[in-house]
């Protein structure tokens, strides 16, 4: 997997202090600024994470590129609906070799391992040998109709490989440009850095924690899951490991 912070808003933690103050000023946003230092601007942000006042933090955005991870988990991803995304197609890429990712269990275990390696290689062949019939198909029947050999091949192929993608597995790798205010972030971090969360995309959001942290740390000091600033809400399904997943996104 990897995860990388493309860009985000500039001067994020002082945009947000500058956008929250405006909400209870009578002055305008150049003396707001004007008056804002470091201090300040953590200060004011310290008492508004405090008060729960979080309409502000959605001023600010970051983007992050992702690559190496399964369809599995990017159908999670787009479920936080408050984002913007931008994804490998598979309709017009043509993947002559997919790469795919193998769960940890799976790949612990030998026999596992094998079986799952052997069903991706049966994907690829199914996939291949699918483009192939569909291709010849419609490559023929477009000719018919009068395109020269290069329209044909082109759009033969284009139409073959949209409706071979259908074989591929949710291990299949993909990637993505995911957008997101620091609003959602919260969010996603609540529900998916949680134990619960499954370990891909735990994994992912735990990167993307640790990455936001170091462009704006007061922002983003509290979050993790839920258990990190409160109790834990997932009742009977808790993971029972506060204190040291406490410890893990204090220092991560």
């Amino acid at each position: 997997m990897k995860v990388k912070l493309l860009a985000h808003t500039p001067q994020p933690e002082k945009v947000i202090a500058m956008s929250a103050k405006l909400c209870y000023s009578p002055v305008g946003v150049d003396e707001i600024e004007q008056n804002l230092s470091d201090e300040s601007v953590e200060k004011f942000l310290n008492m508004l994470i405090n008060m729960g006042h979080e309409s502000p933090l959605e001023h600010v955005t970051f983007t992050f590129g992702i690559e190496g991870i399964s369809r599995s988990c990017s159908h999670q991803i787009v479920r936080h609906r408050i984002a913007s995304f931008s994804q490998q197609s598979q309709r017009y890429v043509k993947l002559d070799q997919f790469e795919y990712i193998i769960p940890p269990q799976i790949e612990k275990i030998e026999e596992a391992k094998e079986i799952f390696i052997q069903s991706m290689k049966k994907d690829q062949e199914d996939y291949d040998k699918l483009v192939d019939i569909l291709f010849k198909k419609h490559y023929n029947n477009l000719l018919e109709k009068g395109k020269n050999e290069k329209q044909a091949k082109s759009q033969a192929e284009k139409i073959a490989i949209e409706d071979a993608r259908y074989v591929f597995p949710n291990a299949c790798e993909t990637k993505m440009v995911l957008t997101m205010n620091i609003r959602s972030l919260y969010n996603f971090f609540d529900h998916r850095c949680c134990e619960r969360a499954q370990w891909e995309i735990r994994e992912l959001a735990v990167e993307m924690l640790r990455q936001v942290k170091a462009v704006a740390p007061v922002l983003f000091k509290k979050c993790g899951p839920k258990c990190v600033s409160g109790p834990c809400t997932e009742g009977k399904m808790s993971c029972g490991e506060i204190v040291s997943i406490r410890e893990k996104f204090k220092n991560l």
